[in-house]
């Protein structure tokens, strides 16, 4: 995939876990919303469809208890343990919807999550986001997407050091 400067942000990291925890971490609902978020905001409601046109809903509260508009997208692509793809372009069952209407979502954007395992626990972690234009790209980079992408990775990684459930 060629990356565009003007359109795609990027973080990439090697983390000490596996391909398959992060993969736990993204499709398991209970888990996702322990990390997904930096605190102290936090995820008040999740949906994952987990398949191509399946919905992937996550709605988050500020640390004042402001519920923001929930975000909903579908899933483009599922590679377990591989690679996930999905977008806010697009609804459950790959319908078209309108850019989000609040400021804080206001740019349609794809992610492409893309692991590479390294060693029996640790794993290249890579998170494509690519915008529809420039100035949501700006915007989510102005929002802090290194960061907060960071953050919530290191809570992800931080959640399966201390031990995740059994899977069911």
């Amino acid at each position: 995939m060629a990356l565009n400067p003007d359109l795609d942000l990027v973080l990439q990291r090697d983390v000490d876990i596996s391909a398959a925890d992060i993969w736990r971490g993204w499709t398991d609902r209970d888990i996702l919303m322990q990390w997904f978020c930096p605190l102290p905001w936090k995820v008040v409601e999740c949906t994952i469809d987990l398949r191509p046109g399946g919905v992937f809903r996550t709605a988050m509260q500020s640390p004042e208890g402001v519920t923001m508009p929930a975000n909903d997208g579908c899933y483009l692509l599922v590679e377990p343990e591989r690679r996930l793809v999905w977008t806010n372009a697009l609804g459950p069952g790959f319908r078209p919807q309108p850019a989000p209407a609040d400021p804080h979502l206001g740019f349609q954007f794809v992610v492409d999550l893309q692991l590479q395992p390294l060693a029996a626990s640790s794993t290249r972690y890579t998170a494509t986001v690519m915008h529809a234009d420039k100035a949501g790209c700006e915007k989510h980079a102005a929002m802090g997407f290194e960061q907060g992408w960071g953050i919530a990775l290191d809570q992800l990684v931080a959640l399966v050091v201390s031990g995740l459930p059994p899977a069911q």
